[in-house]
């Protein structure tokens, strides 16, 4: 096996000069590490910890509340065992503000149309920010709200509220009415006041 050997000519650092340029590049670690010590130091706790002034972009931002993936569950399951408290075979759906699905739970023996009547019954609710039983009424003076791609007026979807404004709903289908669905989402929508979720 042959060995190559460079061409580029060999230089040589005296031991002097090799400690010195060690002793810069330490100097200037320490420098910068120093710097960001003190930096660190001088600045008070309660100022990174305090949100960033507004600018003129925040002005194109909104937030919103929403409902926790423990809390919808919680609701879902709350709902599901007030039907079974009723010998009711139900399917449980929680949506979020946007009208996403968070959570869905098909109870035992559940009809298979259950799962998306309870998913579209949530949406309904979410989206106008009322029980859908009471939407159903407002079928009469506009017939054609019923045309909505995604929404089901059948009594059985509650809205969940902060303050007045909708963060989420509970649609509950698959019981022999639709009094019974909404009662059973109304007891998923009551779990959350009281703290369960």
């Amino acid at each position: 096996m042959k060995t190559l050997k460079s061409t580029a000519p060999r230089t040589r650092t005296r031991p002097r000069t090799r400690v010195l340029t060690g002793a810069v590049a330490v100097a200037v670690l320490g420098a910068g590490g120093f710097g960001v010590v003190a930096a660190n130091a001088s600045t008070p706790e309660s100022a990174t910890a305090a949100p960033a002034k507004s600018g003129p972009a925040d002005r194109n931002l909104r937030q919103s509340t929403h409902l926790t993936l423990a809390a919808a569950t919680d609701a879902a399951q709350a709902a599901l065992d007030a039907a079974k408290k009723e010998n009711q075979r139900v399917s449980v759906a929680v949506v979020d503000r946007d009208g996403n699905t968070l959570v869905t739970l098909r109870g035992d023996g559940a009809g298979p149309q259950s799962f998306a009547s309870a998913e579209k019954k949530a949406y309904t609710a979410v989206s106008w920010n009322a029980p859908t039983s009471e939407l159903v009424k407002r079928l009469e003076g506009a017939p054609t709200l019923k045309d909505i791609p995604g929404t089901l007026f059948l009594a059985g979807g509650a809205p969940v509220q902060v303050k007045g404004a909708p963060v989420a709903a509970v649609g509950v289908a698959g019981a022999p009415s639709g009094d019974l669905d909404e009662k059973f989402a109304a007891a998923g929508v009551a779990a959350l006041a009281k703290g369960r979720g």
